[in-house]
């Protein structure tokens, strides 16, 4: 069998660069054969056939002269979308794959304020997930967490020694076979917190291939942020079509 590094191979079908081969291998939206390609610079068979998903566009949910609410779509990283509005300061982060509300704040003074609210856990933050396994019954999660940064990537584990306090607590909302559409209410936010503490009670999310369950018809991790709460402001974005895949609506 004769192979080729991925992101070359798929620069050639597509009639692009090499760099741009890469940065979509990257982010998540080439597959092969319902597969996601993973690794840029592995070798694959030289008569695969890539399917390259598209991108939602990202979407202005509110703004005023001191708050900008977007609603991110899955493939863009937070800094990608920073990127776009110099100018203003990030307040909220959220993982490549996961969509919903982001915010920016367009001043100090209202950066500082925001700080405040989210260091005393009065910022309101609801996100939806697919998870596998039947989900019947609310559960709040108390489990501490730890991330280990390296190589510009950051993994988190539960530590109850090392870790630093997480807690989130999970109501049922579809069941659909043995997949649920659950509800996720968080008090801190830690990186990766949702997907660590859902695999630790043993309802992994779906299409996260790190700390949860793959699924060949799935190409992202099925977490949103659907709701936040600041202040006076409520922001809300609504869940994309992919969460639907499994009848749970």
């Amino acid at each position: 069998m004769e192979t080729e590094k991925a992101y070359k191979l798929l620069a050639i079908q597509e009639r692009i660069s090499n760099s741009k081969a890469k940065d979509l291998i990257d982010k998540g939206l080439v597959r092969v054969a319902g597969r996601k390609v993973s690794i840029a610079r592995g070798e694959i068979d030289v008569r695969s056939n890539f399917a390259i998903k598209d991108v939602n566009e990202m979407r202005i949910i509110f703004q005023d002269n001191d708050i900008l609410a977007l609603d991110k779509p899955a493939f863009l990283t937070a800094d990608e979308i920073s990127r776009k509005f110099p100018d203003y300061i990030l307040l909220n982060r959220l993982d490549k794959e996961t969509s919903g509300v982001m915010l920016f704040a367009k001043n100090k003074a209202f950066q500082n304020r925001a700080i405040s609210e989210f260091k005393k856990n009065n910022v309101y933050k609801e996100y939806v997930a697919v998870v596998e396994g039947k989900f019947i019954d609310d559960i709040e999660i108390d489990k501490p967490i730890l991330t280990i940064k390296h190589s510009g990537k950051a993994r988190s584990t539960i530590d109850k020694k090392a870790g630093k306090p997480a807690k989130s607590t999970v109501y049922p909302m579809y069941v659909e076979g043995n997949k649920s559409k659950v509800k996720i209410v968080i008090d801190t936010g830690r990186t990766h917190q949702i997907r660590v503490h859902l695999n630790s009670i043993g309802f992994p999310i779906i299409g996260d291939a790190t700390y949860g369950k793959t699924s060949p018809n799935v190409q992202r991790v099925l977490l949103h942020s659907k709701c936040t709460k600041i202040f006076d402001y409520i922001f809300e974005a609504k869940e994309p079509r992919e969460f639907r895949i499994f009848g749970l609506e």
